[in-house]
């Protein structure tokens, strides 16, 4: 896609996260959401810095956005120690993570992002490196050639991943801590943005515009640490710095983005569902050729939201729309977008009492 989207939990570029860290906690007890992995990781940090041992490995997967690199920083404050950064595909051969690992101090983080991207040829260095604290480089190359044996610093891995199921197995299985994270509730998003708000200095700032942002937000803080500067800076040139729930709407809707987080190329996807399939059901392929949109974006990027907020539905004959996204899309609602309501639902009726209509397979 040629424009970004506010919406996108993906980091959009350094300058995106450069205000953003400022923002992020600094220690466990200020982290908000994920209850059930900050437990376990405070029970294991107290037990191992008992021991003077280093932190267990840690696998964290779900989708972007959710804190997995703001975990890993806290973890290395917690144990008084340094983190570095680094991602799968920027370690492009052996000696890069050679090199890495080297440098590591005793009980330092190496956080790995998109660790399901790691070559083959790279990954078999890390299996040593995980469970002995050690790797052996072979050096020179025929009848010259050699092992040579080095000691690392015993250290913490965490990986992160938006892709688990791409982890091979054997390197899934040499992580102590495996946790999925979970997309943040609307009260879970309030706080974040209440401690965003006292941090930014944004004085005056209404429980009702918080509640507007947290619910455009589609459930990631990174999403809604954004929209919160995209919303301050609008009220600050057209609204006298006032932030309330109607300066909110009017700056978000500038963005192109409604009360449910959706922006215009998931209203496309929706329009396109509605108007051209009639509701559907109507095949991937075939949607991407009338959107002129890539498959593989619709399919990683757009329709994971759309079914967690029940606007889509996956069936074997193809993508359906649902009663609720038709009602979202009635008449008024947003400029454009509207199809007439009693087409479409009836369209959506006649095709979910069909235990077999005739459709586009997936």
């Amino acid at each position: 896609m040629a424009k970004q989207r506010i919406i996108s939990a993906e980091s959009q570029s350094p300058q995106d996260d450069a205000p953003r860290s400022t923002l992020r906690p600094r220690c466990l007890g200020d982290f908000v959401g994920q209850k059930d992995l900050i437990e376990r990781i405070s029970i294991t940090l107290e037990a191992v810095q008992q021991r003077g041992e280093p932190m267990e490995h840690i696998l964290l997967h779900g989708p972007p956005g959710l804190g997995k690199t703001t975990l890993a920083h806290i973890i290395a404050a917690e144990m008084n120690t340094r983190a570095f950064t680094t991602s799968g595909p920027a370690l492009t051969k052996a000696g890069d993570l050679v090199g890495t690992l080297s440098r590591l101090q005793p009980r330092d983080v190496l956080f790995i992002d998109e660790i399901h991207r790691l070559p083959p040829a790279v990954e078999e260095y890390i299996y040593p490196a995980m469970e002995e604290f050690k790797v052996d480089v072979i050096v020179d190359s025929g009848r010259h050639a050699k092992t040579i044996s080095i000691a690392l610093a015993p250290f913490t891995l965490i990986g992160a991943t938006t892709r688990a199921g791409l982890l091979s197995g054997p390197l899934r299985n040499r992580f102590g801590i495996s946790h999925h994270l979970r997309f943040y509730t609307n009260k879970e998003l309030l706080q974040i943005l209440r401690r965003a708000v006292d941090q930014l200095g944004l004085g005056g700032v209404s429980e009702a515009a918080l509640s507007a942002i947290a619910g455009r937000s589609r459930g990631t803080p990174r999403v809604t640490l954004r929209l919160l500067r995209r919303v301050r800076d609008f009220a600050q040139v057209r609204a006298a710095g006032r932030i309330d729930e109607a300066v909110v709407a009017d700056a978000l809707a500038l963005e192109g983005v409604d009360e449910r987080g959706l922006d215009h190329l998931d209203r496309a996807y929706l329009q396109t569902l509605a108007r051209t399939y009639a509701g559907g059901p109507a095949g991937l392929e075939a949607m991407a050729a009338t959107m002129g949109d890539d498959a593989g974006t619709l399919e990683d990027v757009v329709e994971p939201y759309l079914l967690q907020i029940g606007f889509l539905a996956r069936t074997r004959q193809g993508r359906r729309l649902t009663p609720a996204a038709a009602e979202h899309l009635q008449p008024g609602r947003h400029a454009g977008s509207a199809l007439p309501q009693t087409a479409l639902f009836s369209s959506i009726v006649t095709a979910e009492s069909d235990p077999q209509p005739a459709g586009l397979s997936p």
